[in-house]
């Protein structure tokens, strides 16, 4: 069984690479691969957790609606559904996936490869970014830090505000 406590929270790799990067724009490219092997180790460990335990992690974890989607998704993706959650940024969420790989006995140097390159490209282009607009974007968000991180979450709600009562709709209109 996996404590909840030991996920780190989402995007606090992505946080500290941008500050580190936006700092220290010379060690960019090694913020990235530093980033990209902690995300790897992690994942890792997450799946060998999960390979003990089986599918029984993911029903103890989520809801069995969410298992089965998870499943699914795996079964008909493979490769993708570890790739694709590992190059998104947050909110996406990448621990199911990882779970569903080790429950489903994925073939671990599958799941590495796709873990490494899903989150080398991320963490490569984010550090890059980062290095060489992040002072001018830290600047700004010193002037207008409030109102503009207010714009944003307002955004990011409607967003899913939206999403969900579209899927609401989605889920009750019959087929």
């Amino acid at each position: 069984m996996l404590d909840s406590s030991v996920i780190p929270l989402p995007g606090s790799m992505d946080v500290l690479l941008i500050v580190l990067a936006a700092s220290k724009k010379e060690f960019w490219l090694y913020y990235a691969v530093m980033a990209t092997v902690g995300s790897v180790l992690g994942g890792f460990v997450t799946y060998r957790l999960a390979r003990k335990g089986g599918k029984e992690t993911l029903a103890h974890r989520f809801p069995a609606r969410r298992v089965e989607t998870f499943c699914k998704v795996f079964e008909r993706w493979g490769f993708g559904a570890i790739a694709i959650p590992a190059l998104l940024p947050p909110p996406m969420p990448m621990v199911p996936f990882v779970l569903a790989a080790g429950a489903m006995q994925y073939p671990l140097n599958k799941f590495l490869v796709a873990l490494s390159l899903g989150r080398i490209f991320r963490y490569t282009a984010l550090a890059f970014l980062a290095a060489h607009f992040g002072r001018t974007i830290l600047s700004f968000l010193s002037q207008h830090g409030l109102a503009f991180s207010l714009s944003v979450l307002c955004a990011i709600a409607l967003a899913a505000a939206i999403y969900f009562a579209i899927d609401a709709n989605r889920r009750n209109t019959p087929a």
